[in-house]
Parts: C-alpha cells; structure tokens; sequence
C-alpha cells in the first residue's frame, strides 16, 4: 500500500526519507484501528510506504502567521481569497447581495456561517469558535498548498515526479490519496500512464472544486475528468462535514465506481488518520490487502 498524504504535513527537522517513515508508522497504526473496528483484527496491516512531498512545496510561500486572530486569512492574496469565497459558497455558504471590494470579511462571515449551519445548536459558543478557527486554517493551508503546487510547472513535475518513484519502486495494489494529495496522485497516475494500481481510494478530496477542477492536469473536457488508464477501480471516500471534500460525490465529474460518506465526528473531520481509522475505509481495502 502507497500513501499520499495531503496539507498540514510538512515535517521539519528531518529528512523527507525519515518524515516518510514518520508518516507511514501513524498511518499503519490508525489503519490497525480501523480494522479492529469493522471487525476485520484478524486482517494484517499491509506494509505501506507514504509518498512525502510537502518538502517540494515550503519554499514557496510563508506560512500563515497568527497575527491576524490566528486564522491565517489576511496572510492570502486577493486571488486566493477569491478562490476560498468560491470554495465557500460551493460548500452551500449564501451569495453575497452586494459586491464587496475584498473577500477578507465575507470569507471570516461565510466560515462562521458554515460552521454554524453543520454544528446545530446544541454546541457550545467555544466549540463553534474552535471549529470555526480550524476551518478557517484549512483553508488556508489548501488555498496555499494548491498554488504553491500549480503555479509552478517545473516544481508540479517535481512533486509528481517523487510520487510517481514511490509508487513505482513499492508497486502497491493500494493507492491512498488524502486531501490535496487525491490532486496529486490524480495527476502523477495520469503523467505516468505505466503506474499500475488495483485500486486508487481518494479520501477528503476537493478533486470536484471548481477552484481545482480548473487547473487540473489534465484538463478536464465538458466539466469531466478522466480515468487514469491503469486504475482498474476507484473509490471515493467523504466525511459528511468534511468542508475540503466538496462535493463529497466525485461521480458527477470524475469516472468514480464507489462513493461511501461516513460520520467521523464533529471535531477532526478531515485528518488522514481520522479517515484510516474509520471501519468503512478499513472494509473496502481489507479485500485487496488480505490476499
């Protein structure tokens, strides 16, 4: 099993070989919870390698400080504003009734919005704040994290380029790809038409924003993506409040064959670990992995 890891993943003080291992340790030990709790202990824990780029991305913006509240917001420029107002109003936040002159404030708005809207009112004024913080740095680190990414064709080539060795050296039966990472292993399995996979799960994807929709590569024809050729199936995996997984259902732009939402929790509804954790993700790889 190969691992493609998504945003919030930069490892510092080691090497990439080491942040690599790091990764793919906590991995293999969520994916033993998960096991245990679709009831599949008796399922050994595959070997698993993580795909590690974030180290090809750093150099490239300043992370977002906190002296703007902590969100990180005022650190984004007016574009990548506009693409997280995009991302916002996709996720069923209301259109603004007048222009504004920047996205700063209706996107702080929209965020408490949205975050109100999914908590309900049974949770406390300092759980919504807390969630409304995390989520604001979610955006934060995606908006980045993608242009740092696509900006760039020759550093693009570079981090597709470091998944397509891992992939190729482990040769998997199972690709993982979480978060930005189902963008990347989206556009490594099609840059590199030789990588052969059984099955590629793309867990907590925003592959169907139309913010990264549009900078795919390939480039989407007709508001559709296309298979990569050597992927004989793929499953689609969403937290129903996972806010970076819009819309959870791939299947309207992309060729997927399963579609499973699953119920995390309110508060971690989007870590890689949360998604490995969870029995559904555990039941739909134990067929491949169990041989």
């Amino acid at each position: 099993m190969v691992l493609v890891h998504g945003i919030w993943n930069r490892q510092r003080g080691v090497t990439p070989a080491e942040a690599a291992l790091g990764l793919a340790d906590t991995a293999r030990s969520r994916l033993e919870q998960g096991l245990s709790a679709a009831g599949l202990s008796h399922v050994p824990v595959p070997a698993m390698a993580m795909a590690y780029y974030a180290h090809l991305l750093a150099d490239d913006f300043a992370e977002a400080q906190a002296g703007d509240g902590g969100d990180g917001l005022a650190s984004l420029s007016p574009a990548q504003l506009a693409q997280a107002w995009e991302w916002l109003v996709a996720a069923g936040v209301p259109e603004m009734k007048e222009a504004q002159a920047t996205y700063l404030m209706p996107v702080r708005q929209g965020l408490g919005w949205l975050v109100q809207h999914h908590a309900g009112q049974g949770v406390s004024s300092r759980v919504r704040q807390q969630l409304t913080e995390r989520l604001s740095r979610m955006v934060v680190a995606l908006v980045q994290d993608l242009d740092a990414y696509a900006s760039r064709p020759g550093r693009r080539r570079a981090v597709c380029e470091a998944v397509a060795h891992v992939i190729r050296k482990e040769q998997p039966r199972v690709l993982i790809a979480h978060s930005l990472g189902s963008v990347v292993a989206y556009e490594t399995l099609h840059a590199h038409p030789d990588l052969e996979v059984e099955v590629l799960v793309t867990v907590g994807s925003p592959l169907g924003l139309p913010a990264v929709m549009r900078r795919l590569e390939p480039e989407p024809r007709e508001g559709r993506g296309t298979r990569p050729k050597r992927i004989r199936r793929w499953m689609n995996i969403a937290d129903h409040g996972d806010f970076v997984a819009i819309p959870p259902k791939l299947g309207n732009a992309f060729p997927v064959d399963v579609h499973e939402t699953v119920d995390i929790g309110l508060l971690d509804p989007h870590t890689l670990g949360s998604y490995l954790a969870n029995g559904v993700l555990a039941a739909g790889i134990a067929p491949y992995v169990a041989l």
